[in-house]
């Protein structure tokens, strides 16, 4: 009895001491607490997800990997897997377990070692948050205080959906939702109880005990994690059985991309991190919308790829990439037999029986693997077949029609005989590309030519797809919105404008004819010439444009005034220090990317004025809700009433009376933008008159098709024919683009929907684009139309050969929907019937006048007399025009 008052004295004392001692911890302590009520406004580190238009993914920034998820989204047997293995007594506890603390004590007593933590899930959260992993006695008692006092601020609840999604699982996964998606490639609730066990028992030790880098490790832990389950009794014996011995299904994921679209997604990365800065950028939780929709978006990406390795395969083959066996020996002193670079030896096999599948399968793994090429090796040849083993395990079959292309490449100018078999084209043991094309497997190569496109709706500047080059795991460098280049004919449109701002008609009679011109300052003349060096004389301004004369558009400039000009250029949007101040800019020597090419275009398309291109129509915050929408600025031509406005005609030679008037509905006036009724559109600056635009078209239109009458000696084609043959429609109109010995390759186009730019060239601005000469294998397949578009297209390459197949290729997909659209005919403009040589007004109607539009006021007045009137059928072939001669 009287030990009891000194034993309770004592522990009265030591109990007072030590509160005290925990009340001096604590504010010893409390200046490195941080506030629990930042978790009331929790955000969590989420990446930022782009989207197209139309909500499919196509990329995903940020370090960490997370998908947050609610806790009613949550599968039961994951919360259950997680509370029986981490904290049974969760629901129990008010932020610490005495009992695990107790037991963590026990053990570091009986072993003088910290192997056992007493953390609870609140108490890992509050680690997750704020502190680090290290186990030492500081750390952990500010996890104590942190955890009680989160447990007041929040409700069980929120506590274990905060853990949830914050917690981190390996291989940059944080929460389970991440996790889910990292190792299985499925959403939480897709998830079998074997898996779920496996992600439930990460917490531990995420980097060691993930499926991926320890499968082995893995197997226990989700045996402990499902026997805590068992004993919990929140699964049966039979359930147990059947998840332990499931086999290791996991393997790394990357997000659930659904359209793989690098350069749009790049752009619109760029964008947010110049707006929000890298950091907020990526882990802000921001859910980024395109304006392009992934099918137009993919439709461009075909049509560049296409496109690229048709002049690719002009120009011939160049080769294996090495050789396994059969190793050809050096034909001369200048061959270089290419050798594979590989971090293996494999010179001690040089026979086809050394090889097996596995050690061939083995050399592909480090073959570049670029979409759409698969690398493969020869395994047999044939008489006109090929048999390849793909990196993808799979033996195919390639036959002639998939390696007929393969002359071989000598230079861009040059290339060898026709292949006959398929022995002319490769060998047993060679490594290889394949790829797919129209259902058909053929042999092929990375291009070394490059590509860009871009495509706007030119009412109000949404980008509808953009291509930066072949492939962005090849270059990330964006041509189509980086790289300026020479635009070449491009810029004739522009020069035209600026023609018809002057008093120009597309009547106005054209001196097609050399010129040389002196230069007395550097004793040098200046001799323009058309491409090619065909002279017609006398021409009327329509057909100049349609042909693409480059001494028309220097004299139309010398006309309007090289300064004038250059000033009236930046009425499209491009910058004044890009455009030289000579008369080179007449033939296109300024340099523009093609982003601004195509915004200067969207003028001549959408009537005139200048709309402001962007690739965002939407920003959401991590919880969905809108932050901003675009509000772009309209072209307007069409926003008042137009009734019975003229429609323009299908052919050039019709007959104004059968012209029918008709009324323009009123519901394409703006298209549809998708924004809400009420919206208020910004109008877009008037740069030019609608009036301009439209004879600018006009021109433009006739330079996509063909023109006249074969019969009568009046036909003629424009420089982009290609376009009216294939696509057969009248309501589209381009301009051509080519540059000095071919090195820029251009064409840009539009409908009134839609409006896009084409370039072709070689990032090597020196290096020509050459000539494709004839190959009778691809001749032979279409000998009527091969030179429509394709490999077999033969000549120098210019814009119409090089660029334009791109271009009509997505329009072939763009505009398949849409019904044909007459242009309607603005206000202002006459139509009346000219003499088709001279220009001049005719009482005729035969085959040597034809009907041109003008704006009211600057039509011709004077008739052509009979005397005056040539009639091409009557007509000798003429001789070449006399140079003109400035000295």
């Amino acid at each position: 009895m009287k030990y009891i008052k000194p034993f309770i004295l004592f522990s009265f004392l030591s109990g007072l001491l030590g509160f005290a001692a925990l009340v001096g911890i604590y504010f010893y302590i409390k200046p490195d607490l941080p506030s629990v009520t930042v978790l009331k406004d929790v955000r969590l580190q989420t990446p930022m997800q782009i989207y197209t238009k139309d909500g499919k993914l196509i990329s995903q920034y940020g370090v960490k990997r997370r998908i947050p998820v609610k806790l009613e989204e949550v599968p039961q047997e994951l919360i259950d897997a997680i509370l029986a293995t981490e904290d049974s007594r969760f629901y129990e506890h008010r932020g610490i377990d005495p009992i695990g603390i107790v037991r963590a004590a026990v053990s570091l007593v009986l072993t003088g070692e910290k192997r056992q933590g007493a953390s609870t899930l609140t108490m890992q959260l509050a680690r997750g948050f704020f502190l680090s992993r290290e186990k030492t006695y500081v750390r952990k008692v500010k996890e104590i205080f942190i955890a009680l006092h989160m447990e007041q601020e929040l409700s069980k609840q929120e506590i274990l959906e905060l853990y949830l999604n914050k917690i981190e699982l390996g291989h940059r996964a944080f929460g389970f939702g991440a996790a889910a998606q990292v190792y299985y490639g499925k959403p939480l609730n897709e998830l079998t109880l074997a898996q779920i066990a496996t992600i439930a028992g990460l917490p531990k030790a995420p980097s060691v005990l993930n499926p991926v880098s320890s499968p082995e490790r893995s197997v226990e832990r989700r045996r402990v994690v499902l026997l805590r389950m068992l004993d919990e009794n929140y699964i049966t014996k039979a359930q147990f059985d059947e998840a332990a011995s499931a086999p290791v299904s996991a393997k790394k994921h990357g997000a659930e991309i659904e359209v793989d679209a690098p350069y749009l997604a790049d752009t619109i990365y760029n964008e947010m991190v110049e707006i929000y800065g890298k950091e907020e950028a990526e882990t802000g939780g921001y859910q980024v919308f395109a304006t392009a929709t992934s099918d137009m978006q993919l439709a461009a990406q075909r049509a560049v790829v296409r496109n690229l390795h048709d002049y690719d395969e002009r120009h011939g083959y160049k080769g294996a990439l090495g050789y396994l066996w059969n190793i050809p020996k050096p034909e001369s002193k200048d061959d270089v037999i290419p050798q594979l670079s590989l971090s293996f030896d494999v010179s001690n096999k040089s026979s086809r029986d050394e090889w097996d599948e596995a050690s061939m399968l083995q050399v592909l793994a480090e073959i570049p693997h670029i979409k759409p090429l698969i690398p493969s090796v020869v395994t047999k040849v044939n008489e006109q077949s090929i048999e390849v083993l793909s990196v993808d395990e799979q033996v195919r079959t390639i036959e002639w029609g998939g390696l007929d292309w393969a002359r071989r490449y000598i230079t861009d100018f040059r290339q060898g005989s026709d292949p006959q078999t398929a022995s002319d084209v490769t060998q047993e043991g060679a490594v290889i590309y394949i790829r797919q094309q129209d259902d058909q497997w053929r042999i092929s190569q990375i291009p070394e030519v490059s590509g860009a496109f871009i495509a706007l709706d030119p009412q109000n500047g949404a980008v509808e797809a953009v291509v930066g080059g072949y492939s962005f795991y090849q270059s990330q460098f964006n041509r189509a919105t980086q790289a300026k280049r020479q635009v070449g004919s491009n810029i004739k449109p522009f020069v035209y404008s600026a023609a018809i701002d002057s008093g120009y008609t597309l009547a106005s009679i054209i001196n097609d004819a050399p010129i040389n011109q002196w230069n007395a300052a550097t004793g040098v003349a200046w001799r323009p010439q058309n491409s090619p060096a065909e002279y017609d004389g006398p021409i009327r301004m329509r057909k100049a444009l349609g042909k693409s004369k480059n001494v028309v558009s220097v004299r139309l400039l010398r006309g309007v005034g090289l300064r004038e000009t250059a000033d009236y250029l930046t009425r499209f949007g491009f910058n004044k220090d890009d455009i030289p101040l000579d008369e080179t800019v007449s033939l296109g020597s300024s340099s523009h990317t093609p982003l601004e090419v195509v915004r200067g275009m969207s003028v001549i398309a959408n009537g005139g004025y200048l709309v402001n291109p962007h690739f965002i129509s939407k920003v959401l915050d991590e919880n969905g809700d809108e932050l901003w929408k675009a509000n772009p600025v309209w072209a307007c031509n069409r926003c008042e009433s137009q009734s019975d406005a003229d429609i323009l005609p299908e052919d050039e030679e019709a007959d104004v009376e059968a012209l029918l008037a008709a009324e323009l509905n009123q519901d394409i006036l703006l298209g549809d933008s998708g924004d809400d009724e009420n919206t208020e559109k910004v109008i877009a600056p008037q740069v030019i008159t609608a009036q301009n635009a439209f004879l600018v078209g006009e021109m433009m239109r006739t330079a996509v098709r063909a023109n006249g009458n074969w019969s009568k000696k009046t036909y003629w084609l424009g420089t982009g024919w290609r376009a009216r043959n294939i696509l057969q429609r009248t309501d589209i109109a381009g301009k051509t683009g080519t540059t000095n010995d071919s090195r820029d390759t251009w064409f840009s186009g539009f409908h009134k929907d839609i409006v896009a730019t084409a370039w072709v060239g070689f990032d090597n601005m020196g290096r020509q684009l050459g000539r494709a000469t004839r190959n009778q294998n691809l001749i032979n397949k279409d000998p009527e139309k091969f030179n429509w578009i394709g490999n077999a297209m033969i000549g120098i390459e210019d814009g119409a050969k090089a660029a334009q197949p791109a271009w009509i290729r997505f329009m072939e997909y763009a505009l398949e929907s849409k019904p044909h659209t007459p242009m309607p005919v603005p206000e202002n403009i006459v139509r009346v019937r000219i003499d088709r040589t001279s220009g001049k007004l005719t009482r005729r109607t035969d085959h040597t006048t034809l009907f041109e539009y003008f704006l009211q006021g600057t039509e011709p007045t004077t008739y052509v007399r009979d005397d005056e009137v040539l009639d091409p059928a009557t007509q000798d072939e003429t001789t070449a025009p006399e140079p003109e001669e400035i000295f």
